[in-house]
């Protein structure tokens, strides 16, 4: 089964998760493990991928799926399917999970382990706050929180016009902030056009919001066409989840 596990020192108690494409149900372009039901798989074959991938592990007993529309709301872990980009939770054994293809996961926990959260960071939702968002639902201050960021489109492949640079400038908070923004765009050969780091910019931003220990973020999407789907590479294709649990 496509799974592992995200290299992250996490706190007793805590157990993150990520899948990637391999060995799973669905049919080409779908090929295996997607577990999406909103990109044209049959639908028998993603519930077969869910459940392998609860079976999985002995303490997660189910996963709040969310409908993501690269928006920041951020909703409490444990009702059928949200209209959310990210969710957290208290509860054990329910996993806080998105779902992504190009887009950047962000997986968060307390370092007391009591609770945990997933979030969606497209890059609108990443310049619109999502993560401030998410992290504002924490009972702990950002100080005590750690986060890990999941595979996603690499600066090398990720394109993008200056529309999209002009609005992380305006969501910076910081001229720190602005500076590691400016840094995280390198020119294109197309006029107008850049190269992002995304991972680059959630750092900024969780380093802005008071969030330090961060991991993670080695990962392209666009690149490692075996292991991970990439909606820009292949347009129909899967996503993979994020998952993140209190055991």
């Amino acid at each position: 089964m496509g799974i592992f596990t995200p290299d992250w020192p996490l706190p007793k108690g805590v157990e993150a998760c990520i899948t990637t494409r391999e060995e799973g149900s669905s049919a080409t372009p779908f090929d295996y493990f997607n577990l999406a039901q909103h990109v044209g798989d049959d639908s028998a074959q993603v519930l077969l991928n869910r459940k392998a991938l609860i079976d999985r592990f002995d303490q997660l007993q189910a996963v709040q799926w969310l409908h993501q529309v690269h928006g920041i709301d951020c909703v409490e872990a444990g009702h059928d399917t949200q209209k959310a980009d990210a969710c957290i939770t208290s509860r054990h054994q329910l996993a806080c999970a998105v779902m992504t293809a190009d887009c950047l996961p962000v997986l968060f926990c307390d370092k007391a382990a009591h609770q945990v959260a997933a979030a969606h960071a497209g890059w609108r939702g990443l310049a619109g706050g999502v993560l401030a968002q998410t992290i504002s639902n924490f009972q702990a201050p950002p100080s005590e929180l750690t986060a890990y960021l999941g595979p996603a489109i690499g600066p090398s492949a990720f394109e993008v016009g200056l529309d999209v640079l002009e609005q992380f400038f305006a969501s910076a908070r910081s001229l720190q902030q602005l500076e590691a923004i400016a840094a995280a765009f390198k020119p294109s050969s197309k006029p107008l056009h850049f190269k992002a780091d995304l991972y680059a910019l959630a750092r900024a931003e969780l380093y802005a919001l008071g969030i330090s220990d961060v991991y993670g973020g080695k990962f392209c999407t666009y690149t490692e066409q075996e292991r991970f789907y990439s909606y820009r590479r292949n347009n129909q294709t899967g996503r993979m989840a994020s998952l993140i649990w209190l055991a």
